[in-house]
């Protein structure tokens, strides 16, 4: 590098001159040049951001001690799209990538579980089928503890203030606890309908159909309001053996493969008084759908 770059080491002057000759070799010769960098406690890359900005791709590795497989997403990628989600598993001889990370999150999974919700993300262009839990307990605290592990604690707020007001559930007497299975971070907002159905369930100790998959957003006012990708959502449940789906009612017009629901229960949910009503009635495997 140019010995006449005075800088401090890590600079930004330093870490753009150095970015830049590496971006001169790679499109010189034509060949890919990774940089391998650290990330601080808050996730983000260390050092200076404009690195980040002279980049056409930035992957984030993450990793979780209590399990053995790891996660690479796409943080930014200039030819293509973002929030892209790639499941490695460690294993003797090394990583090994997951074809189906859906099988990967749910096949500990028991039947007919108390608090216990599928639910069908999007991560990226990629449907992802994964376990989503909730504890309800009385608290003897006056400001009871609110827990989300793989969820926004804000969401967790938003959606314990919707059941109170709308179903006076009276949670502000009870710590409730949220975890995302597998260590996922979930950041769709489609979640609410199966968080929502998860503290439901274990707050009126109802079980939930092990075959069924939730997803849709709720708003203030008690609503479900529709989510993209419904298709590619009910796809990847079919093809994992799922065969109940509770879907937002407003999804009804806008779903074009019809023939992915027949032979299957669909429960079509408006608002929360509809979720409740179908908890409280302890949806099985057994039964015919209410709606």
């Amino acid at each position: 590098f140019p010995s006449h770059d005075r800088s401090a080491p890590g600079s930004v002057s330093q870490v753009r001159e150095c970015a830049g000759h590496l971006m001169g070799l790679a499109k010189t010769d034509g060949m890919t040049v990774i940089l391998i960098g650290h990330v601080t406690k808050d996730g983000n890359i260390a050092g200076p951001k404009v690195l980040e900005h002279m980049v056409d791709c930035v992957l984030s590795f993450e990793g979780d001690l209590s399990h053995n497989f790891r996660l690479l997403r796409s943080l930014k990628n200039r030819f293509g799209a973002t929030h892209e989600l790639g499941v490695f598993q460690m294993n003797s001889l090394g990583l090994e990538e997951v074809e189906n990370p859906s099988e990967l999150f749910l096949e500990e999974r028991g039947q007919n579980l108390i608090g216990s919700v599928v639910f069908a993300s999007m991560e990226g262009t990629r449907p992802l089928l994964c376990e989503v839990q909730a504890l309800t307990l009385n608290s003897p605290m006056p400001m009871p503890r609110r827990t989300a592990l793989g969820i926004e604690l804000n969401r967790l707020h938003l959606l314990g203030a919707v059941l109170d007001r709308h179903l006076e559930m009276k949670l502000n007497h009870s710590d409730v606890f949220i975890n995302v299975v597998g260590g996922l971070k979930l950041s769709d907002p489609s979640s609410d309908l199966a968080v929502a159905a998860a503290i439901l369930s274990t707050e009126l100790r109802q079980s939930i159909d092990a075959h069924a998959v939730f997803f849709g957003e709720i708003g203030l006012t008690g609503e479900v309001r529709a989510v993209a990708f419904a298709e590619l959502r009910l796809k990847e449940a079919d093809k994992l053996g799922f065969n109940h789906f509770v879907l937002p009612y407003s999804n009804k017009k806008h779903l074009q493969d019809l023939g992915l629901l027949k032979g299957k229960k669909i429960t079509w949910i408006k608002n929360m008084g509809d979720l409740h009503r179908f908890i409280k009635n302890g949806m099985s495997s057994n039964q015919k759908p209410l709606f």
